[in-house]
């Protein structure tokens, strides 16, 4: 089996980080949200990797390398546009050759990994296999149907009136017969081939479609309060581990202060974690924050937030749920008002007044 990992997409909900990064290597946890894919690939067993990469293909290629770091051996597949999902499975063909695979959305995050998925699907041997999760508005995603055996009986993208809760998770299984069914379908009606129009031509086809809803957690990081999300669901299963330099300080909880970060009269409440080459220094840092390497807060509260690295933050009352991108500067004037919430994107200047 191989997979397929898709890196190419525009990112628009998350802008303006995504104007100057790829989506995939926005830090949750401090590390980027594509390497938590790309480590469930390859706990799954499979070492053949397939990245597709549009306009951020440089800055992908430079943080990934050649997979090595991951077990996995990379090949990247340029696409000339995100063209839709199944436009990603046809420029891959050629890669793919007739071997299953694995299709996994770069952006997305699974909790529990792809394993079991994988083994059921070498075990059972449907055309293809899908997973589905529960959501509040259906109209976002690409929608399932089941009949009362559960099976899978129709799909539709984005629909206007959905006809279920069920939402197709980033993660595919398919054999080569998926490829035919790509060949057979058309751009719908936003300029793209759809996946869910593939999939529905397979069972057409007459085709065994299996699915599978998600028990754990599932996020689609496409937007800025679902990456606070993951960050907050990664940063509760750390550990505490203080390895820099702290100070007259407390930390209180499951506090991470790497080596080379050092916290000076300042409070840590865990869970956080602090990156090397960060300072921290009369200041606040609340619970499910991460703040990446050579950042600097000074006389500063900051909580539930990620900032990426090399921003720095002064005499600023109060920062949450925000999102603060790479060499960033956030100031404050007295006066100033007493919380704030930040999406900014990288190499920002930002002074905060009343």
């Amino acid at each position: 089996m191989k997979a397929l990992v898709l890196a190419g997409g525009s990112g628009s909900r998350l802008r303006p980080i995504t104007h100057t990064s790829a989506k995939q290597l926005v830090p949750v946890a401090n590390k980027p949200v594509l390497f938590y894919g790309l480590e469930a690939v390859a706990e799954a067993g499979i070492r053949e990797v397939g990245i597709v990469v549009g306009d951020s293909a440089a800055e992908i290629e430079a943080a990934v390398g050649d997979g090595s770091r991951f077990g996995l051996e990379v090949t990247y597949l340029p696409q000339e546009a995100p063209l839709g999902l199944a436009h990603a499975v046809h420029i891959a063909r050629d890669y793919l050759g007739d071997d299953d695979f694995v299709m996994y959305l770069g952006d997305n995050f699974i909790v529990g990994g792809i394993s079991s998925l994988v083994r059921r699907f070498c075990t059972n041997r449907p055309d293809a296999q899908i997973m589905l999760a529960r959501v509040s508005d259906p109209r976002a995603f690409g929608v399932v149907e089941l009949d009362p055996r559960g099976r899978v009986i129709g799909l539709e993208e984005k629909p206007q009136h959905p006809k279920s809760d069920l939402a197709l998770v980033g993660v595919y299984l398919f054999t080569a017969r998926v490829h035919d069914a790509v060949c057979r379908i058309k751009p719908s009606w936003r300029g793209e081939l759809e996946i869910t129009d593939a999939i529905q031509e397979l069972i057409d086809a007459g085709c065994r479609v299996d699915s599978d809803v998600v028990s754990g957690y599932w996020k689609d990081t496409g937007n800025v309060d679902d990456m606070l999300e993951v960050n907050r669901l990664v940063l509760d299963g750390i550990a505490a581990d203080c390895a820099g330099e702290v100070g007259s300080s407390e930390l209180v909880g499951r506090v991470v202060v790497e080596e080379g970060a050092t916290v000076t009269r300042s409070r840590i409440v865990g869970p956080a974690i602090i990156a090397a080459g960060s300072h921290i220094c009369d200041s606040y840092v609340g619970p499910f924050t991460s703040i990446d390497s050579d950042c600097a807060v000074t006389d500063s509260e900051i909580e539930y937030s990620i900032v990426l690295r090399g921003a720095s933050l002064a005499g600023v009352r109060r920062v949450e749920r925000s999102l603060i991108g790479r060499e960033v500067e956030v100031t404050s004037t007295p006066g100033a008002l007493r919380a704030h919430r930040l999406v900014l994107g990288d190499h920002s200047k930002v002074q905060v007044t009343s």
